[in-house]
């Protein structure tokens, strides 16, 4: 994916970076989009309405981080993406690398003996974790 796409204004901008969000979707596992609908707490409809570049609906700020974890975008996609991204949308970016600090801990917890139900604790906790962020950004985004 080449970062030399012209940068374009208003809704091409925003077709631009869906274009390469649709990209890396394509090219990720059977069950990526479901993942990142769960993680984002939102239906998988949600997800294509946001990789689709027909529809000028735009990608809150607040998810490009977990969209960037979950769906593994390379350095060169990423800094594409977020090219237009800024063009699309001017000083949205800013407010997310505002945000605080994320740190990463490891948990011990024990081990079902299932991996259909060890990978829903681990869904679980992960969900869990990125709803403690996403109230610690709206708290921060009420104060005056």
């Amino acid at each position: 994916m080449s970062g030399a796409l012209p940068l374009r204004k208003g809704a091409s901008a925003i077709a631009e970076y869906k274009k390469i969000l649709k990209t890396v979707l394509e090219n990720r596992p059977s069950g990526t989009r479901q993942r990142l609908a769960t993680a984002l707490g939102k239906n998988r409809s949600f997800v294509s309405q946001i990789a689709n570049p027909a529809y000028t609906m735009p990608i809150p700020a607040q998810h490009l981080d977990l969209l960037f974890e979950l769906c593994h975008f390379s350095q060169e996609s990423r800094v594409a993406f977020l090219k237009h991204y800024e063009v699309a949308h001017p000083g949205k970016l800013r407010l997310v690398s505002s945000r605080p600090a994320t740190r990463r801990i490891a948990l011990d917890v024990p081990d079902l003996g299932d991996p259909v139900r060890n990978a829903i604790v681990d869904e679980m906790l992960g969900n869990f974790s990125r709803s403690l962020n996403r109230l610690i950004d709206d708290l921060s985004s009420d104060e005056p």
